[in-house]
């Protein structure tokens, strides 16, 4: 089975840096409680052509569907898609706009071509394993390495992905972090459309050593768990999305203090037990909507 990777939102339990660790340890708590769930296919997974209509985001990122999603093109000079027969390079238009002007920035700048992980599927909806968010359209997860070499097929269905922390560590491995994935992470940060970028804690650390003055784009790189050789990319709710939840923005910074420090601080002596987690009721729109496909 792949490796969780827990939704980004919806795991509040308290403000501050005290916050942020009860935060990681009921995180850790409920990933206990997810392999039972993840044996089942949603409904979400049996559809397999986007839901005909203008293009609306509904619902949260991690509690959410999407009418009108269009096809990521599999095809560009500026970058490739992983795993595409998985069917998880849908989303709302704004962010194919936005994984394209991010491609030709990268290939402006010579940096190389972007690798294109999950976005999501035809409609929208919860996964059954792998994702918590990534429900809405407005989430993709681009892996930071930047091959100047195209990748092949074979390399395509079956990537390995590249660690730039060990697992467990609180730096990045130096011999993997280059000049080039720092500066798609700024551009991606600076693209007006964004609203914040999930990366490991200690990617988040060497960015924050390294931005010099220009420091205003990192208020949007959030540290999280995993995301060890990708960046997770959300975008903020779109016009004509009226039923789109916005996420709460970041606290104000550039997030280089306290908040970050904390996430390197020894667990708490008791973590709280492993709970089962009850998927939260969909969004009228979304449950309407399974119900005219399923029945």
């Amino acid at each position: 089975m792949r490796s969780v990777r827990m939704s980004p939102v919806r795991y509040r339990a308290g403000k501050g840096v005290n916050g942020v660790r009860k935060r990681m340890w009921l995180w850790l708590a409920a990933l206990c409680a997810l392999p039972a769930l993840a044996q089942t296919q949603t409904p979400w997974q049996r559809i397999t052509q986007p839901v005909a209509g203008a293009p609306q985001a509904i619902g949260s990122y991690a509690n959410g569907c999407i009418i009108g999603a269009q096809a990521l093109p599999l095809t560009s000079e500026n970058y490739q898609v992983m795993r595409s027969d998985q069917r998880r390079y849908f989303g709302h238009p704004t962010l194919l706009a936005f994984v394209a002007r991010l491609g030709a920035e990268a290939r402006a700048q010579r940096l190389g071509t972007l690798l294109i992980g999950d976005m999501a599927m035809p409609a929208g909806g919860r996964f059954n394993g792998g994702h918590a968010s990534h429900q809405s359209g407005l989430d993709v997860d681009i892996w930071l390495q930047l091959p100047h070499a195209r990748w092949t097929p074979q390399q395509l269905r079956q990537p390995v992905p590249q660690d730039l922390v060990a697992v467990g560590a609180d730096r990045v491995i130096p011999s993997r972090w280059t000049p080039q994935v720092a500066e798609l992470i700024r551009l991606a940060a600076q693209d007006p459309q964004v609203t914040r970028i999930f990366v490991n804690p200690a990617i988040k650390r060497q960015l924050c050593d390294t931005a010099g003055g220009d420091r205003a784009w990192l208020h949007k790189v959030r540290p999280w768990f995993a995301h060890r050789a990708h960046m997770h990319v959300r975008l903020r709710c779109p016009p004509g999305s009226a039923a789109c939840e916005a996420q709460t923005p970041p606290p104000a910074g550039d997030g280089c203090g306290a908040e970050l420090a904390s996430w390197f601080q020894p667990p708490p002596p008791h973590s709280a037990p492993a709970k089962p987690q009850t998927p939260p009721p969909l969004p009228p729109a979304c449950q309407a909507l399974l119900t005219q496909l399923h029945g």
